[in-house]
C-alpha cells in the first residue's frame, strides 16, 4: 500500500468501517478469546485493587505533563479515572487535559475525541500525542491550538479503553462522559462548574455521538451544551452488509482489528473464533498490538474467506446483538443536548440513511438538531469543510445562544 493511501485512510478514519466489517469477518464460537492487549509498563495506567470503591469519573491519580510537540499556550495534565466497561465492570481510563494559560475559571470545557484506529495502547492519545507520528502531532496540534486561543480547556480521552477495544463504540461514549467528570473534579483545572461540549469526527465522532446519547441516563448532572459530531456510522450491522467481506479489500486489516477489539470487550459474546484458519490466526497475532499503519499493512487485500471457515456472525444471535448494541440507530436513547451533525451526502464509508434515520428520531423526540451536508463527495473533505462550522456552532452554545434546528 502506498504511503499516501495509508495517510488518507488514517485521516478519513475508515476505521469505523471495521466495527461493522468485523461482523462479516469473524464468527462467534464459544471457547476462543481475543489476543489480549500488551499492558504499558507505566503504572499510571493500572487499576488499583479497590477500583470498585471509586465512583464513575473519580480521579484515581494525576500527573502534570510536558506539552506535546507543537502544542502551545497550555498547561497539560493526565488523569487516570474510574469508568465502566460494556459489561458494567469498573475500569481505569485516562484522559489528557489541556488548560490554556490565563483562561477564565469555569470557562468552556471541550471533550475532543481523537480518531484512533488501533489495537495497541501505545497508539492511544495519551501516548501518541508524544510520538513522532506526523498525522497525530500535526493534525491535532493544528486543530486544538485554534481552540486554545478561544480559552477552552480541552480533554482528550483514550476512548478505546484499557484494552484498546477497537470497535466497541458504546464504551467510547461512557469513557468520554467519565473523562469529563474527572476533569471537572480535578480542582487545578478550575472547570468544576464549566459548560461542557463534545466534539469529534468519524471514529471520534462515534464516541462523541454515543456520549451525547448516553448522557441523559449515564451522566445527567453534566451541563452539556452541545455535541458536534461528524461522519458518524450510526449502524454497524448495516455497514457490514453494505460493504461485505467476501472479496479482498485494501482495508480488511481494520475489519480483523475490530474483531479483536470486540473480542476483548465482549469475551463471551464475541470471542475471536476458533474457526480462524492458521493464516487468520497468524494475521491476528501479528496485528494484536498494532497502530493504524501496521494494521493496514498486515491486512491489505485479504478477506474473511481467507481467514475463516466461512461461518458468518449473522448466524450467531449473540454476536449480532453485540453489533447492534453498538449501533446508535438501534439505541433508544435520545440526546438532551443540542446536536450539530455534518457529513457528505454521498459518503461511501458510512450508511448515510442510518444517519438520517437516527437524526430524524432525535428530531421526532424534540431534540435540537442542526445538520450540515457538506458540498463534497467524500469522507475526508467533509471533515475539513465541516470543522470550522462546528467550532463556531460550539462557540454559540458556550455563549448561551439558543441552538438552531433544521429538523
Amino acid at each position: 500500500m502506498k504511503a499516501g493511501t495509508v495517510r488518507f485512510l488514517k485521516k478519513a478514519s475508515v476505521a469505523l468501517i471495521a466495527a461493522s466489517l468485523m461482523a462479516l469477518s469473524v464468527p462467534a464460537t464459544a471457547g476462543a478469546s481475543a489476543v489480549p492487549v500488551a499492558p504499558l509498563p507505566d503504572p499510571f495506567y493500572s487499576a488499583p485493587a479497590d477500583i470498585a470503591n471509586f465512583a464513575p469519573g473519580d480521579v484515581v491519580r494525576s500527573r502534570p505533563m510536558p506539552n506535546p510537540p507543537n502544542f502551545f499556550g497550555v498547561t497539560t495534565w493526565q488523569l487516570a479515572f474510574r469508568s465502566t466497561n460494556s459489561l458494567g465492570n469498573p475500569i481505569v481510563a485516562v484522559t489528557t487535559v489541556f488548560a490554556p494559560i490565563g483562561k477564565a475559571p469555569d470557562g468552556p470545557l471541550l471533550s475532543y475525541q481523537q480518531i484512533v484506529n488501533a489495537l495497541g495502547l501505545k497508539c492511544a492519545p495519551s501516548q501518541a500525542l508524544y510520538s513522532t507520528d506526523p498525522d497525530v502531532v500535526i493534525r491535532d496540534a493544528a486543530a486544538l491550538n485554534a481552540v486554545f486561543t478561544r480559552g477552552w480547556t480541552v480533554a482528550m480521552p483514550d476512548h478505546l479503553g484499557p484494552n484498546s477495544a477497537y470497535g466497541a463504540a458504546k464504551l467510547g461514549g461512557t469513557i468520554v462522559l467519565d473523562g469529563i467528570r474527572a476533569a471537572q473534579r480535578f480542582d487545578p483545572l478550575q472547570v468544576r462548574n464549566s459548560p461542557v461540549a463534545i466534539a469529534g469526527y468519524s471514529g471520534g465522532g462515534m464516541a462523541s455521538a454515543w456520549a451525547a446519547a448516553l448522557a441523559p441516563s449515564y451522566a445527567p448532572e453534566l451541563n452539556i451544551v452541545g455535541s458536534a459530531q461528524g461522519g458518524v456510522p450510526m449502524n454497524l450491522l448495516k455497514m457490514a452488509m453494505m460493504l461485505g467481506a467476501d472479496n479482498p479489500h485494501p482495508v480488511f486489516g481494520l475489519a480483523l482489528a475490530a474483531a479483536i477489539g470486540f473480542g476483548r470487550e465482549y469475551p463471551q459474546q464475541m470471542p475471536v473464533s476458533e474457526n480462524l484458519t492458521p493464516f487468520g490466526t497468524q494475521l491476528m497475532n501479528e496485528m494484536a498490538n498494532s497502530c493504524t499503519n501496521d494494521i493496514l499493512r498486515i491486512g491489505t487485500n485479504h478477506s474473511a474467506n481467507e481467514l475463516t471457515n466461512n461461518k458468518s456472525i449473522f448466524d450467531d444471535v449473540e454476536g449480532r446483538a453485540v453489533v447492534l448494541e453498538n449501533s446508535l440507530e438501534t439505541y433508544a436513547g435520545v440526546p438532551k443536548a443540542p446536536i450539530f451533525d455534518w457529513h457528505s451526502p454521498t459518503d461511501a464509508l458510512i450508511p448515510v440513511d442510518s444517519v438520517d434515520n437516527t437524526l430524524n428520531r432525535y428530531c421526532a423526540a424534540g431534540a435540537k438538531v442542526q445538520r450540515l451536508l457538506t458540498p463534497s463527495p467524500d469522507h475526508l473533505s467533509a471533515a475539513v469543510i465541516g470543522l470550522p462550522v462546528a467550532l463556531n456552532w460550539l462557540q454559540d452554545r458556550f455563549n448561551g445562544v439558543p441552538a438552531p434546528s433544521n429538523c
